[in-house]
C-alpha cells in the first residue's frame, strides 16, 4: 500500500515523534511505501487566505467557489497542491497527532481547511458527501496521545467515548471526504509513560491490520437510510438519539444498512 503519515506534534522528542519514527518503520518493514507530512518540520501555515486561490484581495472572498475554481484551474497555491498530490497517491492515511482540548491541534486542522478544498475532497461531479466524496476507496486511521488515562476514554469515561470525542474528524471529514474510517487508536497517560514499548506494540497491532482491519460502519448519505432533509428514517435506530445513530446496526452492514 502507498501510505500518507501526517503528524502534528512539536517535539520530535515526544512520545508522539518516537511513535511517528516506529510506525514509519514498522510500515516500511511490512513493505508499504510511505510518504510523511510533518506540518511542524514542514513550517505548515494552517490559515486559509485569498493567496491559497490566487483570489483578488479587493473582492468578497466565498472560500468554497474560490477553492473550487482554483482547484479546477490548477491554481491553488503549490504547498496545497503538493498535499493534495500526496493525498492521491495514498491508498490510507495515518493521522497522528496529540488531543489538546479534546481535538486536534490548530496546525493540523489547517491542513483539513486548505487541503480538503471543495471539488478536491468533497462536491465533485458524480459525488455527494458521506461515504461518497472526492477519497473514495482510501482507507483512513486516527492516532492520538492522551495526557489523561485510556480508561478516562470509555462509554462511561469522564472524557468521552473515544469514537464520539473524535466524531468530528473520523465522520465529519475522514468519512465525509469518502474515506473507510478505522475505530481510532487513543493512547492515554502519554506525559507518564516511561518507554514507548507497550504503545509502539499497540501502534503495531493497529498498522498490520492497516488493509484489511473493519472500519467503523458509518451510514452513507447514498445507501437510503435518510430522507431527503438527511434525516434518518425513523425505522432505523427506533427511539434512538445521538452520534452512535449514525452507524449502521452490526447485522445490517453486510446488507447495506
Amino acid at each position: 500500500m502507498n501510505i500518507l503519515w501526517t503528524s502534528a506534534h512539536p517535539e520530535p522528542r515526544s512520545l508522539n515523534g518516537v511513535l511517528r519514527e516506529h510506525g514509519l518503520e514498522t510500515l516500511r518493514g511490512l513493505g508499504h511505501q510511505v510518504r510523511e507530512s510533518d506540518l511542524y518540520a514542514m513550517g505548515w501555515n494552517p490559515v486559509v487566505g485569498p493567496a491559497d486561490f490566487g483570489h483578488d484581495p479587493s473582492d468578497r472572498l466565498l472560500v468554497g467557489d474560490a477553492s473550487e475554481r482554483a482547484h479546477a484551474a490548477g491554481t491553488l497555491s503549490p504547498d496545497i497542491r503538493a498535499e493534495q498530490d500526496k493525498l492521491r497517491w495514498a491508498d490510507a492515511l495515518v493521522l497522528q497527532f496529540p488531543l489538546w482540548w479534546h481535538g486536534m491541534p490548530a496546525i493540523l486542522k489547517g491542513w483539513f481547511d486548505r487541503v480538503f478544498v471543495q471539488g478536491f475532497a468533497f462536491g465533485l461531479p458524480g459525488a455527494r458527501r458521506y461515504g461518497d466524496g472526492g477519497l473514495a476507496g482510501r482507507r483512513a486511521l486516527v492516532v492520538t496521545t492522551a495526557g489523561a488515562r485510556s480508561t478516562g476514554f470509555g462509554p462511561r469515561g469522564i472524557h468521552g467515548d473515544a469514537e464520539e470525542l473524535l466524531f468530528p474528524l473520523l465522520h465529519g471529514t475522514l468519512f465525509y471526504s469518502g474515506m473507510a474510517v478505522l475505530p481510532p487508536l487513543v493512547i492515554g497517560g502519554a506525559d507518564r509513560v516511561r518507554t514507548a514499548g507497550g504503545a509502539a506494540a499497540r501502534l503495531d497491532e493497529r498498522l498490520r491490520g492497516l488493509g484489511t482491519e473493519e472500519p467503523l460502519p458509518y451510514r452513507p448519505e447514498r445507501g437510503g437510510d435518510y430522507d431527503g432533509d438527511l434525516v434518518l428514517r425513523p425505522h432505523l435506530a427506533p427511539g434512538r438519539a445521538g452520534l452512535d445513530v449514525h452507524r449502521a446496526e452490526p447485522c445490517a452492514v453486510g446488507a447495506g444498512g
